[in-house]
């Protein structure tokens, strides 16, 4: 219990000012990211008529999520061109939620910092997407609608999208580690924590992926119409 709420730090004096870095989440964020690296290289390589396992698992991930954003974006360029993007959020955040499974590692998501910096970074990918595809006076007048006044609700309408997605993840992770940690603490790890691992890992954390990836596709859907 005395391991709950305990970050590494890495406090660096910058210009007058403190620059702090989460050791353990950088860690484990490159750990995800070589996985991932080292899956896309296998996937890609040697491609075949008749596929590799890997390559299927690729393949099956991109026509899944292909079809989805362009079920939500109604537009097969779009599709192609944001489906690399949604693809790899997906893998991203699943492969993170999974990794607490794995002893002494732990979640990148587990830290506001990850899932903030994903909803920032679809924010802006969400409202560019909007603007190309509109036109910047097109984009600006849909902030007055129905009426002009209504102006300032919708932009911190749209900031709370970015609050909302990125707590939502961060909140069922962080609940599921919590959850796991004090259960194992009262049963001295016998039995149950360990499927409480698997479940909140690999099942909730799979959903939880799956959500945020959903909601970061619904968002751009929604700026380009």
């Amino acid at each position: 219990m005395e391991e709950l709420g305990r970050i590494h730090q890495l406090i660096v004096p910058m210009f007058g000012y403190k620059v702090v870095f989460n050791l353990e989440t950088i860690v484990m964020t490159w750990i995800v990211i070589t996985i991932l690296t080292l899956f896309g290289t296998l996937a890609a390589r040697k491609r075949n008529m008749i596929p590799h396992a890997i390559q299927v698992i690729g393949e099956l991930f991109i026509a899944q999520f292909g079809g989805l954003v362009k079920d939500a974006l109604d537009d097969d360029e779009m599709a192609k061109k944001y489906t690399p993007l949604i693809c790899s959020l997906f893998l991203f955040l699943m492969l993170s939620n999974w990794l607490g499974i794995i002893p002494r590692l732990e979640e990148p998501t587990k830290d506001l910092n990850t899932p903030l910096g994903l909803g920032v970074l679809g924010f802006f990918i969400a409202h560019y997407a909007g603007i190309k595809a509109k036109g910047i006076k097109d984009y600006l007048l849909g902030y007055c609608e129905p009426f002009f006044f209504m102006m300032p609700l919708n932009v911190v309408g749209e900031l709370a999208k970015v609050v909302s997605i990125s707590f939502r993840l961060f909140g069922n992770i962080m609940g599921g580690s919590i959850i796991i940690m004090v259960v194992s603490y009262l049963t001295y790890s016998v039995l149950l924590p360990p499927f409480l691992n698997l479940f909140f890992g690999m099942f909730v954390g799979t959903i939880q992926a799956f959500v945020f990836t959903m909601l970061t596709i619904v968002y751009i859907s929604v700026q380009v119409k």
